[in-house]
């Protein structure tokens, strides 16, 4: 049995807008949701008030709570006499007064942005709802509307005659003919991506050959009109055919192949090298910002504009941070110079990205952009004031919409920048929030005396929107999932734009024929506005606009072929892919009615509803909801998650074994702290005895036969019961995770959340293959059923680094499988254990059916593994307990015992020089150090190809001073303390003599932390080999090995050599390479371009081979299956009388 104990004053205090939320979502869990859920916690996290845990508790396992003074005083417990703590006793560390006055982290932030509270409530409001409100504010009048489209077909109609004629280098034909829905076009924009950072020769030739050699050019000859694209298509034919080695067994044929090779390679290379440098040119105006003003000269005189961008993506270290300010600010000054006797609207303008300005560009670390970057835009601001210039902050992700609306604030309000209108915003017409983020620009030009330069744009990162709100289990999506509804909101923005000349001077950036026509109606003959297009884009569209005296500004990127690439990525998407209208105004089989489709018709066709193939995040699991998340990036998600947590976190918990009247002396009373800070004491536990651990297995073993005979349904029942509790007591367990295991508060709903997703996905793999049994193929006459039923007694023995996900995804996986359970969690973790099993029985699992036994493994670990009665172990933790176990089942009476176990592993990730260092350094330090590396599947080893490593190091350094090691409760810590003082010891030790053997390459500093608590710095070591590593190092410490591009396959033997196999990681873009590492390389968990940890339960079971485990995967749809024993049952059914079913055949 267990006991867990909770005790507080401050657990009674209400969440009011919380169980709001809560009950309209549970009313109806598969719709999409308008509530306001952004302001607030998500729906699922609290349904009820903070007395529901002790009430329930109170109504099923009153025998569970004991209160503080009876804990003290308690020597000898009987079920029979444990009672219920009446409400007036309280027992908490902390008074309400205490709480008020006490100085906790994290404050301030839910009043500071505050005043974007209406912008911020609609991030994830539900689609259908949406779109209907926008349609009564872009319909268009039946004149209006003819007028539009009459205006779009005359402006495709001209650009396809001025296009049936060009002549030279058509890359608009080119990226025509391969767009992106066929693996040509996909090709080609992986050699742009990638081809042009390449440093040496031996990978660009293979990088050619995978993407050239591996597609049907062929099947592209003489399919377009246009010379340019006919002859590049036979120059791709030649050359896939040049240089394929080929397979023959004649030596001599071989030798000339070869020799063929060698000596095209290098005129194949320099070829595609240049071709590549002139597809980047489409989109890139000059490496530097002279060459950029030189340029635009001939366009000038046409009548076009410019806003120069200088081409960088988000920042990774401060280094690279100072580089692209120092750049903007160099941009400013040319600019400026070269456009003095220009007026603002006339004049070039400047884009500047400000994740490009700061490291830590996001919400969490707001207090330090603020502090460190706000001086920065300002100074920027101030410099385009002095000119007389527009500077725009351009649009970034969804998460970063908050941060970048209390910079504009701060710059409108700012006196420096008073009577300057040149200030701008992009605002993406795909956000649901685009209408309210402009009505906050409406109230914010009014209040700060201002007109703004506004950018309105259809969005750029839709893509990874979508997956970003999947991965994290949102409400909703913050941008739309259809093409119309993009353009329906594009057209409501039009007119809120035109409809407000005071606040705002309007900049509509469309390549869309359609919306550039909208805009000509709607705007009549008023000048006050502009049109944008991208350099490279949109000349098709705008020559003819121009020429009739309306403005368009080309948006110009500026800068060097290295930060092209992202870039060139995104450019690529959105003119290659097929539904592009830059793509299809050029395809002539494309008719100019299907082109001027009204918008708003295609949504009432379908009822404004979101689109049927992307599923709501809580739904792309199908039968399963998708565990409940949090957007830490909201201010009042955020705000008040930290207020609740806050409050959470100063209660104290209790748990303890209870077998039938056990003594309890005090030497058996332990204190469990904050590995942050090892004097705060958060809790009490009595650590079970010998006799504990015999008397939990009997009561199990006795509850076993009515357990397994409860019908598969009603247990798959109780499990999605439990993911609700856990749903609903979300903070709660956040903030024990926080506290007890020292994971930052964003680890801490990754944990709940795979806790969740245990729960779901066992229930269902009940439902599926437990409930009916599996009828087997035979002979006529007879039938056989395979059923699946329990084997008994479970003990599951779970680690300290997952407390909650790991050790409930071992006992509800045995549960869920018919088998009873004994828990052993570790014992720097049982307090969050003890809550989980608390919640078990609340979710209708009997007390008798799991047995909690807190305790070492050197106290109760041997009692429970050798004990005859048990049918098998899950274990999850070293190598050497592993073994240890698997030896004391093989030495123990009675049958032979199941054993699954999951253990540690050397996990490698290899890097050639393909890979884009910027993504690769990203997914480094979310592998290496995330969690303080205590992950089992956390990077070890970084093998890095010689000709990048040097880059690499450079920055992975610069972004491990970004981290910030602290308090794992305040939320701009990155990486909180290790769990104890021995494990903090081993690592210690380790730094210790790789420093001295002249190993190290780099160590985070860390300041002013509490000497009580066991924090170890991110470190960085270079290793010759992995020989140089004996052992795993559990801990915030990556070894980096460089290595020769023609090694590969040595580098492979060096990773299986260790005998290890858990987790690996490859960063390449040649698909062969990748091909043959995950061939060769053994690992359970094997990821491709990303980062190596994260697991998703059924998505990505878990679990590794060889040292690193026995498998089956947690999370996988063979799991259950080995804890369940499998039994036939073969009837002969012409026993009583001949085989009716055969003799009424026809």
């Amino acid at each position: 049995m267990s006991l867990f104990l909770q005790t507080s004053a401050s657990f009674r205090r209400s969440a009011t807008k919380l169980n709001m939320a809560m009950s309209l979502l549970r009313s109806n869990p598969k719709q999409p949701q308008s509530i306001r859920t952004n302001s607030m916690l998500p729906n699922q996290i609290r349904a009820k008030n903070k007395t529901t845990w002790a009430n329930d508790a109170k109504k099923t396992n009153k025998d569970l709570i004991l209160n503080q003074k009876e804990i003290e005083t308690i020597t000898e417990l009987n079920n029979d006499i444990i009672g219920y703590p009446n409400d007036s006793i309280v027992a908490s560390n902390s008074t309400s007064k205490d709480l008020i006055e006490s100085e906790v982290p994290n404050q301030g932030l839910t009043s500071e942005f505050e005043f974007l509270n209406k912008v911020s409530q609609h991030k994830h409001d539900a689609e259908q709802s949406t779109v209907t409100s926008l349609l009564e504010k872009a319909k268009m009048t039946k004149a209006q509307w003819q007028e539009i489209k009459q205006h779009a077909c005359d402006l495709v109609t001209n650009i396809r005659k001025d296009n049936s004629s060009k002549k030279g280098i058509d890359l608009d034909a080119l990226m025509a003919e391969y767009d992106l829905s066929n693996n040509e076009g996909i090709a080609l924009m992986c050699l742009a991506e990638a081809l042009l950072r390449i440093p040496d020769d031996y990978t660009a030739d293979k990088l050619i050959k995978d993407k050239i050699c591996g597609a049907d050019w062929a099947k592209h000859l003489d399919t377009s009109e246009s010379i340019f694209v006919n002859a590049a298509t036979w120059s791709l034919v030649l050359t896939g055919k040049v240089l394929p080695y080929g397979e023959t067994d004649d030596p001599h044929k071989r030798a000339w192949s070869n020799f063929v090779n060698r000596s095209s390679e290098t005129v194949v290379r320099t070829a595609i090298r240049t071709a590549m440098q002139m597809f980047g040119s489409k989109f890139v105006m000059e490496e530097n910002i002279p060459a950029a003003l030189k340029r635009a000269k001939e366009n000038e005189a046409k009548g076009f504009r410019y806003s120069y961008d200088m081409l960088g993506e988000a920042a990774t270290n401060a280094a690279d941070a100072e580089t692209y300010y120092q750049s903007y600010l160099s941009a400013i000054h040319n600019i400026g110079k070269s456009y003095k006797d220009k007026d603002l609207e006339e004049s070039a303008g400047i884009s500047i990205k400000l994740s490009a300005l700061h490291p830590r560009y996001e919400l969490q670390q707001y207090k330090r952009v603020m502090k460190e970057m706000l001086p920065k835009v300002l100074e920027l601001a101030r410099q385009a004031k002095h000119y007389d210039m527009n500077l725009t902050i351009d649009a970034e992700e969804a998460d970063r919409l908050e941060l970048s609306l209390m910079i504009l604030n701060e710059l409108a309000h700012h006196d420096d920048l008073k009577g300057w209108d040149g200030l701008g915003l992009a605002v993406q017409a795909y956000h649901k929030r685009a209408p309210h983020i402009l009505q906050h620009l409406i109230d914010l030009a009014k209040d700060s005396n201002r007109r703004f330069m506004i950018r309105l744009v259809k969005g750029a990162y839709w893509d990874s929107e979508i997956k970003h709100a999947q991965e994290l289990g949102l409400a909703g999506y913050p941008v739309y999932t259809r093409k119309a509804h993009t353009d329906i909101s594009y057209m409501a923005c039009t007119k809120i734009l035109l409809e407000h000349p005071e606040a705002f001077y309007a900049q509509f950036a469309t390549h869309n024929a359609l919306s550039l026509a909208t805009v000509l109606v709607l705007a009549g003959d008023r000048k006050d506005y502009e049109f944008q297009c991208l350099h490279g884009m949109g000349d098709i569209l705008y020559k003819d606009v121009v020429e009739q005296g309306k403005p368009c500004r080309i948006y110009a990127p500026v800068g060097s072929y290295k930060h092209l690439l992202a870039y060139l990525v995104r450019r690529l998407l959105e003119n290659g892919a097929n539904s592009s209208f830059v793509n299809q105004i050029v395809n002539a089989d494309i008719s100019l009615d299907d082109l001027t489709t009204d918008p708003i018709a295609v949504a009432k066709h379908h009822d404004c509803q979101q689109h049927s193939k992307i599923p709501n995040p809580r739904n792309i699991y199908g039968d399963r909801a998708n565990a409940t998340g949090i957007d830490l990036s909201n201010p009042q998600v955020l705000g008040t998650l930290l207020d609740e947590l806050n409050i959470f976190s100063q209660e104290q918990s209790h748990a303890m074994s209870i077998p039938s009247k056990p003594a309890r002396p005090e030497s058996h009373r332990l204190s469990s702290t904050n590995p942050a800070n090892h004097n705060e004491v958060i809790g009490h536990l009595y650590h079970s005895t010998h006799d504990d651990a015999t008397a939990a297995i009997g009561v199990a073993a006795a509850a076993f036969p009515s357990w397994e005979a409860t019908p598969p349904i009603e247990r798959a029942q109780k499990l999605d019961r439990m993911a609700d509790l856990l749903e609903e007591n979300m903070v709660r367990l956040m903030a024990l995770v926080v506290k007890e295991s020292g994971k930052s508060v964003e680890n801490s709903v990754g944990e709940v959340r795979e806790a969740i997703d245990f729960c779901r996905y066992y229930a269902n793999q009940v439902r599926e293959d437990f409930v009916h049994p599996k009828i087997l193929p035979g002979p006529t006459g007879e039938v056989n059923k395979l059923h699946l039923r329990g084997r008994g007694v479970f003990v599951c023995i779970s680690p300290w680094n997952f407390p909650l996900a790991i050790f409930l995804g071992e006992v509800t996986a045995a549960l869920a499988a018919g088998n009873t359970v004994v828990a052993k969690p570790a014992e720097q973790t049982s307090l969050i254990a003890a809550a989980a099993v608390e919640l078990l029985y609340q979710a209708g699992i009997p007390r008798n059916v799991v047995q909690f036994v807190p305790g070492s493994g050197a106290s109760v670990g041997e009692t429970l593994t050798s004990d005859p009665r048990i049918a098998g172990v899950i274990f999850t933790g070293s190598t050497k307990t592993a073994k240890a176990i698997q030896n004391v089942q093989a030495n123990k009476k009675g049958a032979i015992t199941k054993l699954i176990a999951e253990t540690g592993g050397q996990n490698a990730m290899i890097v050639d020089s393909s890979a884009l260092p910027e993504q690769v350094v990203t997914d480094v330090i979310n592998s290496a150090f995330d969690s303080a590396g205590q992950r089992c599947s956390a990077l070890r080893v970084l093998y890095l190809q010689e000709e990048i490593a040097d880059e690499v190091i450079d920055m992975l350094t610069g972004a491990m001073d970004e981290l910030k090691v602290g308090d794992p409760m305040a939320i701009d810590t990155d990486i909180g303390p290790v769990i104890d003082q021995n494990a903090k010891d081993m690592l210690t030790k380790h730094i210790d003599k790789l420093t001295k053997a002249d190993k190290l390459l780099h160590q985070v500093k860390l300041n002013n932390l509490p000497e009580a608590g066991t924090f170890v710095p991110p470190t960085l070591f270079e290793l010759e080999s992995m020989d140089d590593l004996q052992d795993e190092v559990f801990g915030p410490v990556l070894h980096i090995i460089r290595f020769k591009a023609k090694e590969m396959d040595h580098v492979i033997d060096e990773i299986n050599g260790t005998g290890y196999g858990l987790t690996f990681g490859i960063h390449s873009r040649i698909q062969e390479t990748i091909d043959y590492v995950t061939q060769r390389i053994r690992a359970g968990n094997l990821y491709v371009n990303r980062n190596t940890v994260g697991a998703i339960v059924g998505v990505q079971p878990f679990g590794g081979e060889g040292l690193s485990g026995s498998g089956p995967k947690a999370g996988g749809p063979f799991y259950l299956h080995s804890l369940a024993t499998e039994r036939v049952i073969s009837v002969d059914t012409t026993a009583s009388g001949g085989n009716a079913s055969l003799m009424t055949l026809e």
